[in-house]
């Protein structure tokens, strides 16, 4: 091997180790001026609706994906009672990661969800995985017969 076949060798392997850094894409979007944010019959959101993350003020790339479901329980501050999804990027570093959470005060509620993968802050679809029926299936197999 000539250190020129060495060296190409090497610079393949580093530039498919190297790991490559982005924002991440978030749903972005607030129910009270888009309707599509709540998401249609089938829980889904409109892919027009994801947006890569800018990065934040000083620099430091978003984080993870937020989901905010506000309630205003009775008229406060001129603001009639309603409820709405915000969803957007965000930045936490706190142990609410991965979690929800839910704040109140005096009129209102929210529950507040973040999570760190692509599009995680859409709505979410119940499906049931491949194994899931499939065990099922053998189960009402032996069941049935």
């Amino acid at each position: 091997m000539t250190n020129t076949q060495y060296i190409f060798g090497l610079l393949c392997i580093t530039a498919v180790c190297l790991e490559t850094t982005y924002a991440i894409s978030c749903y972005e979007c607030n129910s009270s001026t888009d309707k599509r944010c709540i998401g249609d019959q089938n829980n889904q959101l409109s892919e027009d609706l994801k947006r890569p993350c800018p990065d934040k003020k000083d620099g430091k790339p978003y984080t993870l994906c937020r989901k905010i479901k506000q309630m205003i329980d009775f008229e406060v501050n001129g603001l009639k009672p309603d409820s709405r999804v915000i969803r957007t990027c965000g930045w936490d570093d706190s142990q609410y990661k991965n979690q929800c959470y839910h704040r109140s005060g005096f009129g209102g509620r929210q529950e507040v969800c973040g999570c760190d993968k692509d599009g995680c802050n859409g709505s979410y679809v119940i499906t049931a995985s491949s194994l899931l029926i499939s065990v099922l299936l053998v189960i009402l197999k032996i069941n049935i017969f």
